[in-house]
């Protein structure tokens, strides 16, 4: 059973991770009903989001070549890197609440829809003429994804659309920029309690990492292929019917 549950979660993982709908506060709504043990739950929902972060290396290998590129995910993710080593421990023991994501989903929703509706000045067409301050500016506004269920893809392409990205540039630097603020957690998460794993728990959580990385490589091109001619505004409707949807089961 144990294995199912961790092909379950890599699903959940590798689907949502690139999509503005919050993987994090996905896993936390299936992990009401599919988990392990508490400590071991935690390690792997935040260590197969490294086989996410692979597929994102293997689309884009070409791209991450480029010296400049790298140089503005760095200055992006300082801000993540800053708030999370103060606050990220906080965050956790009182933001992880189903219903804490319900309404960051919702809220999310809504801003993402202003975003997509609201005239679209496009003004970076590609990553090498975003600015220093406008990666930092998209590296601050990522922060918010430290509240469950915000999204962090959602808040670095909302910040990059607001900025006059375009939309497949908006997407491109938000898979970049997942690649050190992913490893970084996964990699504090593996030292800080990987060693308590038993052997049943290393394969568990390589299956999960595998079975991420495979979907989360089928979701990143198929969503390259959609941006390039679609709007995010489905996803919009997405995040607030399914916010909706959980205030109203916890009501009942």
């Amino acid at each position: 059973m144990f294995f199912l549950y961790a092909i379950i979660l890599g699903l959940v993982e590798g689907v949502t991770e690139f999509l503005p709908i919050s993987s994090t506060g996905h896993l936390i709504l299936f992990n009401q009903w599919i988990a392990f043990t508490p400590e071991f739950t935690k390690l792997f929902d935040v260590v197969i989001q490294f086989g996410a972060i692979l597929a994102v290396v293997v689309v884009f290998w070409k791209k991450l070549l480029v010296i400049d590129t790298w140089k503005k995910i760095l200055v992006a993710v300082i801000p993540a890197l800053v708030i999370g080593a103060l606050f990220g421990s906080t965050i956790k023991e009182w933001l992880f609440d189903p219903i804490v994501v319900a309404l960051a989903l919702i809220v999310g929703g809504l801003v993402l829809f202003f975003a997509e509706t609201r005239r679209h000045m496009e003004s970076i067409r590609d990553i090498t003429k975003m600015t220093y301050g406008q990666a930092f500016a998209i590296g601050l506004i990522q922060c918010l994804a430290m509240i469950p269920g915000t999204s962090r893809s959602a808040t670095t392409i909302i910040g990059a659309l607001f900025l006059g990205a375009s939309r497949p540039v908006a997407a491109e630097f938000s898979f970049f920029l997942a690649i050190p603020t992913l490893a970084a957690a996964s990699g504090y998460s593996l030292i800080k309690d990987g060693v308590t794993m038993t052997s049943d728990e290393s394969i568990l959580l390589f299956i999960g990492f595998v079975t991420a990385f495979l979907s989360a490589l089928a979701v990143i091109r198929l969503f390259l292929k959609y941006i390039q001619h679609k709007t995010f505004l489905p996803f919009a409707y997405y995040r607030i019917a399914l916010g909706l949807a959980i205030l109203i089961f916890f009501a009942w």
